[in-house]
């Protein structure tokens, strides 16, 4: 899997509690089915880029 960090910037969700809290169920849903903890980590597409 090829991911392109210069494509991409941290999405800016401090405003949006509802997309936090879906964040948040699924990763206490995945840590529940793996055993681990995981972290999501939402992405947003740059401005200007195509890949």
């Amino acid at each position: 899997m090829d991911i392109y960090f210069d494509s991409y910037k941290i999405a800016a969700l401090e405003k949006q509690d509802d997309a936090v809290e879906i964040i948040r169920s699924a990763e206490a849903n995945i840590a529940r089915l793996t055993g681990s903890p995981v972290t999501l980590i939402a992405f947003e597409k740059s401005e200007g880029t195509e890949r």
